[in-house]
């Protein structure tokens, strides 16, 4: 595989001007807005048992991904083109010994398989065309020891690093992932008994409102949803020929396909990660950001939305953004004006990021915009707001139909 590698063959003029204003790094807003990144952490917990196969007799398993992928226009052809610049991901597991010597045979021959060739006279580099890959097995892993953490016995580590030649990350980079491990699991809200409402006609008698947003929006515009990502990375357990949705952690080396289609299909398998970003690039501004640009715009709507999508879906619709999305339990800033009534929540499963805990501290009105259900293999399942609570409304509905009716209740044109 070599790099720039294409993403858009071709932008059009217009979609060239809407990179550089929200997609360079002049127009961040305090964030890299082209560069994607992603962490998972997964362990054997008792808090997670059904998913990550703990017992008594089963413990000490764990499964870290990492990646980083870098975007930029190449403007050496006749159109301007959307590129994957630079890439690193990051693939660490601790197992039992014997697991990882067979998944090190694996690898030996996925490496042969893709042509990769050593980069030195003993084993542990390759190169194939731009990328370099790197194999490393601890029996204490280096991040372990940095947190005091002690491994199982007949446990091993084995690390899996493929990124672009010559590419680096600081120090605090690398200890990200390990970082957010050390934060220990997210404990889940307890849900109370919200009233349910059939439109947000309730919200007209605590106006103004601020909004925080999760992918709800992102999704009506085209966006894949996050959990998406989930096969991409394999984040959850592949069973045969078909994708099992069990939700079961992948937790076993001889289980997880990332390194093998990586190693042994690089360039099918890069197409694959930056699909999520071409069409963040590509999706335009739905009904539910006009509505809420023109709420904004009227004074029923005030601050900037609390987002937690990386597709600069508000900023293009003319709406500032306050960044929420981080890998660690801090909780970022989010500013509300003086005067906020209420809070106004659309399409997000979870407060991770304690908005709503905020808002509930400051007398604000929580209203739930969201459809409580998820779609997977073509079958809705419930996904309930987890934190959801007395007092708060919620509204059953996607984003653009309802926000649309609430426009007509405010009688503003969209």
């Amino acid at each position: 595989m070599f790099l720039p590698h294409p993403v858009i063959d071709s932008l059009t003029p217009a979609q060239a001007r809407s990179w550089d204003a929200y997609f360079s790094p002049e127009a961040g807003g305090g964030r890299r807005p082209a560069v994607e990144e992603g962490i998972w952490r997964r362990t054997q917990d008792p808090a997670n048992a059904e998913q990550s196969g703990w017992s008594e007799d089963e413990s000490g398993r764990r499964r870290i991904v990492h990646y980083r992928l870098h975007y930029g226009l190449d403007r050496t052809q006749p159109m301007d083109r959307l590129v994957l610049e630079e890439l690193y991901l990051y693939v660490s597991w601790r197992a039992p010994a014997s697991e990882v010597a067979d998944h090190r045979r694996d690898l030996d021959q996925w490496l042969a398989e893709g042509r990769w060739k050593l980069t030195g006279d003993v084993g542990g580099s390759w190169r194939r065309g731009d990328l370099h890959a790197t194999i490393d097995e601890y029996q204490v892993h280096p991040q372990d020891e940095r947190a005091d953490r002690s491994t199982p016995e007949g446990f091993v580590s084995l690390d899996v690093t493929i990124n672009s030649v010559d590419y680096s990350l600081t120090r605090a980079a690398r200890n990200l992932p390990w970082d957010v491990l050390a934060g220990g699991m997210r404990v889940k809200e307890q849900r109370g008994a919200p009233a349910y409402a059939d439109d947000l006609a309730p919200l007209l008698d605590h106006l103004p409102f601020v909004v925080e947003a999760g992918c709800g929006t992102s999704i009506e515009a085209g966006i894949p949803p996050l959990h998406w990502l989930h096969e991409v990375y394999r984040v959850t357990a592949r069973r045969g020929d078909g994708f099992t949705q069990t939700h079961a952690f992948t937790l076993s080396p001889a289980d997880d396909l990332l390194a093998k289609e990586m190693l042994t299909d690089t360039t099918g398998k890069a197409d694959s990660m930056v699909s999520m970003f071409r069409s963040v690039v590509l999706a335009e501004p739905t009904g539910a950001h006009r509505a809420l640009k023109a709420f904004h715009d009227a004074g029923h709507m005030v601050g900037p939305v609390a987002t937690h999508n990386f597709d600069r879906l508000f900023a293009k619709a003319g709406l500032e953004e306050a960044y929420m999305r981080r890998y660690d339990q801090r909780t970022p800033y989010m500013p509300v004006p003086e005067g906020a009534r209420s809070l106004l929540v659309i399409g997000l499963h979870a407060d991770r990021r304690a908005v709503q805990a905020r808002a509930r501290q400051m007398g604000l009105k929580v209203f739930f915009l969201d459809t409580e259900g998820v779609m997977e293999n073509g079958n809705h399942k419930p996904y309930l707001i987890e934190g959801a609570r007395e007092g708060d409304i919620v509204v059953r509905s996607e984003a653009a139909p309802a926000l649309l009716r609430l426009a007509e209740l405010l009688r503003l044109d969209v």
